[in-house]
């Protein structure tokens, strides 16, 4: 009873004033002060930090870990035969260092590693994972022995949350148990006169990087360095995840950047950021962890991975390649790719996905296609003074680079503009259409996507400008011949003989003007009594070469049964540009007659 009267008091409470004053209710579950019960993470001091005036200005090393740490966190882990597949992919792509599995967790990720070493090229480094356990150690370097580059991979919890609460362990049983493992790999590895044949990295993770206080961080990297003994040539890598992301991607850099400037012998490490996506923030997390000394970016494509996932690795090269920087990985065929990850994943690549997403490229909204469309344009104008540099509007790539066409780009519904039909008509038809023509079709094009009820495909909007505007139902022109006469005026001085059929029949028709077209219209205005006039007339060619013909559009205007003058749209194409002319002037006639307008 006590809860019940206190939510009503919750609700309202009356002033002195006999008012209603206005309370705003609690939430259901969400606190209103969530200081209560969480905390804004700090991170380290950085006061002299030197990563908001640097830009990233060349490609990082790159570690897809796709084969392990994606396909851990799929429902459906990869068969075999898709890890192989997956694998041939992204060496296809460029890919130098692969981390192919966890080999001491099972027999299969033992037989997949040893497929790995036997087909990858002799650049390409394979890398697997191990606890800091001495059977799996072992079990693990075993996997990869014969490699021509292998890394072998160790981590340790370091952060405050879980070496109290996960391991009871100390910040110096943290260090003594790195300095063990390292010991044990280097005594397997590098320095065992039977391993030599293959070229070795250790890679040492300490695991929560971001919520470890920084300067443990590099205390504990300092330790392992010291044993394994790297040289500039063959850099020992610290990877320092964001294994939980706990705060924005800036502190994460000042952690990078402190890191950087704090291990000794910086010239022998490779540091790499391998961040994860809890906050939405993995890419941006990467790119500023580049800036503040990073070396080397970890992830999968498309940012699969343990829960929100890793940083997708495909946002953060074609961030580059559209910065002008050359990722070094070839993208070139995304479609490809999407289908492998989304075959052998058994995940959809979502549609708003940067880059990838099927309708990333896609523009619905009028005002958005109208503005891609110009910006076309004007790249087509400053491709022929030789500028070849992108500038176009709302699309931050071509998507010829990834391998999809233009058609793509705008799609049209009844939200789009007159830009968007008229988009697809130039990429389909080849048919520049005038302003006036684009804002008339659009109407049509709107009231028909509204009639249905979804988005129109390109093919539904060609046929629905064809019989708007290049009907041949009922009049045909079969033969024409111009002349001069010389006893008319200079203004009037063009005489049309014209032949026109409707089915089997066929009629001549005769007409004056001061040119074909005018003529042809007083021809047209003889045979049917209307009286028409152009409005507006617009030309251009389609094709090149021996192929070109002309594309003409005419507006006609003329007063109807209900005394309204009506304008008109007709187009016409045709070798001749006169006679596309008189066929664009009879598909407006066709569809008076067609709505019975006119009577034949």
């Amino acid at each position: 009873m006590f809860k019940q009267t206190l939510r009503l008091l919750q609700k309202s409470v009356k002033s002195s004033s006999g008012r209603v004053a206005s309370v705003t209710p609690a939430y259901k579950n969400m606190l209103r002060d969530p200081s209560t019960k969480y905390a804004a993470f700090k991170g380290v001091s950085l006061p002299d930090r030197t990563w908001p005036s640097k830009s990233i200005t060349k490609a990082p090393r790159w570690l897809s870990t796709d084969l392990r740490d994606g396909n851990q966190a799929l429902p459906d882990p990869m068969s075999v035969e898709e890890k192989k597949e997956y694998f041939h992919k992204l060496i296809e792509i460029g890919f130098k260092e692969i981390e192919v599995s966890f080999p001491s967790a099972s027999q299969t990720d033992f037989d997949f590693t040893r497929y790995a070493v036997e087909n990858a090229p002799e650049d390409v480094s394979i890398q697997v994972l191990t606890q800091s356990r001495e059977p799996l150690v072992r079990r693990t370097v075993e996997s990869v022995k014969g490699a021509k580059k292998a890394t072998i991979h160790t981590y340790l919890a370091t952060s405050d949350v879980f070496r109290d609460v996960v391991f009871n362990m100390s910040k110096e049983d943290a260090i003594a148990k790195a300095i063990e493992t390292t010991k044990l790999v280097k005594s397997l590895t590098k320095d065992d006169p039977e391993m030599q044949e293959t070229e070795w990295t250790l890679e040492f993770s300490p695991e929560c990087f971001s919520d470890t206080p920084t300067e443990f961080a590099v205390e504990i990297c300092e330790a392992v360095k010291n044993v394994w003994e790297p040289t500039v040539e063959n850099p020992i890598i610290f990877n320092l995840p964001a294994t939980v992301e706990v705060a924005s991607p800036n502190v994460y850099a000042d952690q990078i950047e402190y890191f950087c400037k704090h291990i000794s012998e910086r010239e022998k490490v490779c540091v790499s950021l391998h961040a994860h996506n809890d906050r939405g923030c993995g890419v941006a997390a990467s790119e500023l962890g580049l800036l503040a000394g990073g070396d080397r970016v970890e992830g999968c494509l498309f940012g699969n991975g343990e829960r929100t996932g890793n940083v997708d690795l495909i946002t953060v090269a074609l961030n580059m390649y559209t910065d002008g920087i050359s990722p070094e990985l070839d993208f070139s065929e995304i479609e490809q790719l999407i289908d492998v990850s989304e075959r052998c994943n058994k995940i959809q690549v979502h549609p708003r996905a940067p880059y990838s997403g099927s309708l990333v490229v896609c523009a619905f909204s009028g005002s958005h296609q109208d503005a891609i469309k110009k910006g076309f344009s004007k790249a087509e104008e400053r491709a022929a003074k030789g500028d070849t540099k992108w500038a176009i509007p709302y699309l931050p790539l071509d998507p010829q680079d990834i391998g999809r066409s233009y058609e793509a780009v705008i799609r049209v519904n009844s939200q789009s503009g007159k830009g968007g039909a008229a988009w697809v008509i130039l990429r389909t038809l080849g048919l520049d259409l005038p302003r006036q023509l684009q804002v008339a079709f659009s109407s049509i094009v709107q009231q028909q996507a509204d009639s249905l009820g979804r988005e129109l495909k390109a093919e539904e909007i060609n046929e629905l400008f064809k019989k708007e505007y290049c009907s041949t139902s009922a009049i045909s022109l079969r033969d024409f011949e111009i002349t001069k006469r010389k006893d008319a005026s200079e203004k009037n001085d063009r005489e049309i003989f014209a032949v026109i059929q409707h089915g089997y029949q066929r009629a001549n028709i005769k007409g004056h003007g001061n040119g074909p077209i005018s003529a042809f219209i007083d021809a047209i205005n003889n045979k049917f009594g209307v009286v028409f006039e152009v409005v507006n007339y617009s030309e251009h060619s389609v094709g090149q070469g021996t192929h070109t013909k002309a594309a003409t559009y005419v507006e006609l205007s003329y007063v109807n049964s209900k005394n309204e003058v009506v304008k008109k749209w007709g187009c016409g194409i045709n070798t001749d540009v006169s006679q596309a002319s008189m066929e664009a002037i009879l598909s407006v006639v066709n569809s008076l007659v067609d709505s019975k307008e006119i009577s034949i």
